[in-house]
């Protein structure tokens, strides 16, 4: 079974998914499929055809949540930070500490302590374009799925 990750990755070049645990646990992987945060890593490719998938670089890299990052000290290895953004993303535009808290339970950080990141998201309110952008394209459907 090919996964939405390794198709992110492999097939479009899109490599700000990072891949950590491989099950789902750290959250590294999170994408918007369809508005919801998922782990992409047990998502299978199939499941996603046909649907949006917003992925880090759907940001363009000056989003405002990106530069609250930086700037309070929320990104520091960045291997969770595309992950944590994500799944941020997926808040109320103006989320209390508990709602952050709860958002981003599924998301692991080993640098941090949290408090930088969560000062990140309560700096900004939380809205995401809704408007298509490149990279929400889908992966090719004929990529050949591997046999048992």
């Amino acid at each position: 079974m090919t996964r939405l990750l390794d198709a992110l990755r492999e097939d479009l070049g899109l490599t700000g998914t990072k891949e950590g645990c491989g099950e789902g646990e750290c959250g590294a992987c999170t994408v918007l499929l369809d508005g919801a945060p998922v782990c992409s890593c047990l998502v299978p490719l199939a499941q996603a055809r046909g649907r949006e998938v917003r992925t880090i670089e759907s940001l363009g890299g000056d989003h405002p949540l990106q530069t609250a990052f930086v700037e309070e000290g929320g990104a520091q290895c960045g291997a969770c930070t595309p992950g944590m953004i994500m799944a941020a993303l997926a808040l109320p535009e103006k989320p209390t500490r508990e709602q952050v808290r709860t958002g981003l339970a599924g998301n692991l950080c080993r640098c941090t302590g949290y408090e930088a990141i969560y000062r990140a998201i309560s700096r900004q309110p939380l809205a995401i374009s809704r408007e298509p952008s490149a990279v929400s394209r889908q992966p090719s459907e004929d990529r050949e799925e591997p046999r048992a």
